[in-house]
């Protein structure tokens, strides 16, 4: 059926043709515009989104343990006094370093410095009794010499002289041991080193198992790593360690050099120890500190951890690639071995040779285009 324009002003056309041939004629329009701003706008599309990538490539993947060990040195002296008593005075502080043989806390001497008053005084009282044998004894030689006296006198003379000369000697053994044991009573250091802690303070009463105070040498530093005993057939002499700080930072890169042949019954653990002199400028006589053990080595790849996302358990890395002459971000599930430093250990999902994209991940979706910054 044919409708002109006239026709429908003159109201020749029925209202519903009318009607649908308007809609016919809008549509049109409508589809003429979109097709004009399509062609004057040209293909619409994402901008490419920089990244940073690392290519991946084989190395040394070592088999290890991390356990948690402790900084002993083998020049750390924990000072108690040998004596009971009250702390009558305390010379140093807490940190200052200090010459062997310096004094460093005086236990209350007096209670000992009388009983040596007292031995030195029963000695001088032998003295002179020793003296006065000897006087007796020299006299009853002339007088013996001159007929005077008898043998027996003689002899007399002489036993008494050898019991005051023993008796002094006896003596001077007594005076000898309480001014040794007055030297107790005055605490040295006995060696140089760094005073630590002291948590005595004068008028404090101390036997001879209160710790007073410690000496430490900034040397012959170690650490003492406790093995379980079912990998003690796994640790061997020169095994590689690394002393770790608590953001994984390697403080010190040592070796081990002693391995105990006992097993320690409460902790069913062996003892390693391995040098760490080389961090003493770090590390303190004490400290708990992760010790990292390489077991073996194997080639392997490594991924570095900022690289690695996770979604529902899987873990994810998006690797750049070309796609038509295009770089596109390509989602790569893995499956990851242990953490070494700050790389994962790639059990599967990369080859040597793949660009790793490390930063600019936070948008990415598998197949976006992207642009490798250097």
């Amino acid at each position: 059926m044919d409708y002109s324009y006239q026709s429908i002003r003159r109201g020749a056309v029925p209202p519903l043709a009318a009607l649908a041939i308007f809609a016919l004629v809008l549509l049109a329009a409508l589809g003429l515009a979109a097709c004009g701003r399509s062609t004057a706008a040209g293909p619409q599309g994402m901008p490419p989104a920089p990244v940073k990538v690392h290519q991946v490539e084989n190395s040394e993947v070592g088999n290890t343990s991390e356990y948690v060990a402790t900084i002993k040195s083998r020049n750390s002296a924990t000072i108690m006094s040998d004596v009971e008593g009250w702390i009558f005075g305390i010379h140093v502080h807490s940190g200052d370093f200090v010459k062997r043989g310096q004094t460093l806390m005086e236990i209350d001497p007096r209670r000992q410095q009388a009983s040596v008053s007292s031995q030195e005084s029963q000695r001088a009282s032998k003295q002179a009794a020793l003296d006065w044998a000897k006087f007796q004894l020299t006299r009853s030689k002339t007088l013996y010499e001159s007929g005077v006296v008898s043998k027996q006198d003689l002899d007399q003379a002489q036993t008494t002289y050898d019991s005051a000369v023993a008796d002094v000697k006896s003596m001077d053994a007594q005076v000898n041991q309480q001014q040794v044991q007055l030297k107790y009573y005055s605490v040295f250091a006995p060696t140089d080193g760094i005073v630590g802690d002291i948590p005595v303070h004068v008028g404090d009463r101390v036997t001879n198992t209160t710790p007073l105070t410690t000496i430490d040498e900034r040397s012959g530093l170690e650490v003492y790593i406790s093995i379980p005993s079912e990998r003690a057939h796994e640790i061997k002499m020169g095994a590689p360690v690394d002393v770790l700080d608590n953001s994984g930072k390697v403080l010190l890169q040592t070796q081990v050099y002693f391995i105990s042949p006992q097993i320690e019954t409460s902790t069913q653990s062996v003892l390693a120890k391995a040098p760490a002199d080389k961090a003493a400028n770090v590390l303190r006589a004490m400290q708990l500190v992760r010790a990292r053990i390489t077991w073996s080595t194997h080639s392997g790849i490594t991924v570095p951890v900022v690289a690695v996302a996770r979604v529902s358990g899987q873990f994810f890395a998006f690797v750049a690639e070309q796609d038509n002459g295009k770089i596109v971000a390509r989602q790569r599930p893995l499956q990851l071995g242990e953490i070494v430093g700050n790389d994962y250990v790639v059990l599967s999902g990369l080859q040597p040779g793949d660009n790793v994209i490390v930063a600019g991940t936070q948008s990415l979706a598998d197949g976006a285009p992207v642009a490798i910054q250097q």
